[in-house]
């Protein structure tokens, strides 16, 4: 395997926050390449040794932050075969921990200043996360159409995030686990 560019590193993450900054004013298509140099305190030949386009680097932050998504999401699933709510110990949650990890980011996407657009990618990525984890742990066949489920769980989910943003994140990830864990042992 070869080993990891630490310049690199250091450069992605100054253009990720750079383009977060941006995107606290303005919508991704209006944000320049020129803009996230300056802030980035980088070269435009940098930039462009890595990404054609200012999409190109929202697409990987994006893709990072659902490959950390994925990761929290699946920890409780590391632990049993099938989860059971009634069994579900609270610190295998990581979901709420993700987002506390990346909360500048969920600041900008749950915010009303932002294009719904980047709340759907966020919503497609948690329904495919659910999809099929509710089917191996929760269908009942014939009785519930799995993108109906899907649908509503990951909006529950999202709603939890979006109350505890619209809280300013002031609760601590625990007891948002908590919450969930009592709130799923009530079905």
């Amino acid at each position: 395997m070869g080993q990891i560019d630490l310049r690199v590193v250091k450069t992605k993450e100054a253009l990720h926050i750079a383009l977060l900054t941006l995107l606290k004013n303005k919508p991704l298509e209006a944000i320049s390449i020129s803009e996230i140099c300056r802030i980035a305190k980088v070269n435009r030949g940098t930039f462009y040794l890595h990404y054609a386009q200012v999409g190109d680097l929202f697409e990987e932050y994006f893709k990072e932050i659902m490959d950390d998504l994925a990761t929290s999401y699946h920890e409780p699933y590391r632990y049993v075969a099938k989860l059971n709510p009634r069994e579900l110990n609270p610190s295998t949650i990581r979901i709420f921990h993700h987002v506390e990890k990346y909360k500048d980011y969920y600041r900008i996407i749950l915010s009303k200043n932002v294009p719904l657009t980047y709340y759907y990618l966020l919503l497609e990525e948690v329904k495919n996360l659910l999809t099929g984890n509710l089917e191996k742990d929760y269908r009942k066949e014939g009785e519930i159409d799995l993108k109906w489920q899907a649908s509503y769980a990951a909006n529950a989910i999202l709603g939890l995030i979006i109350q505890w943003y619209q809280d300013d994140f002031e609760q601590k990830a625990n007891y948002l686990n908590e919450q969930l864990v009592k709130i799923l042992r009530l079905t």
